[in-house]
């Protein structure tokens, strides 16, 4: 049985060490890589759980490592505009 390290994107620590063997040896590459906190959380707890692998993997020291970026959305988007077919505001 296997450790799920984010449970949001439902990745393992048998996942996290396969990337990390595979070249992705930084927090930020692991994150494109993987989704790795890129869920409803914004890995609150996974990115925690995956500096503690990362540094056990490569020698790393955790405290060095650099945060992934955050990339929140650049402007507020209504869910009208999503939800619509045509793509816009209701026209009644």
């Amino acid at each position: 049985m296997s450790t799920i390290v984010c449970r949001c994107e439902d990745l393992t620590e048998e996942d996290i060490v396969e990337a990390i063997d595979e070249g992705y040896d930084e927090l930020e590459k692991l994150k494109r890589h993987l989704r790795l906190g890129m869920g409803p959380c914004q890995g609150k707890t996974c990115m925690l759980l995956a500096r503690r692998i990362l540094g056990r993997e490569t020698g790393k020291d955790v405290k060095e490592m650099k945060n992934p970026t955050a990339r929140p959305p650049s402007q507020p988007v209504p869910f009208s505009l999503l939800a619509s077919p045509e793509g816009g505001e209701d026209d009644e």
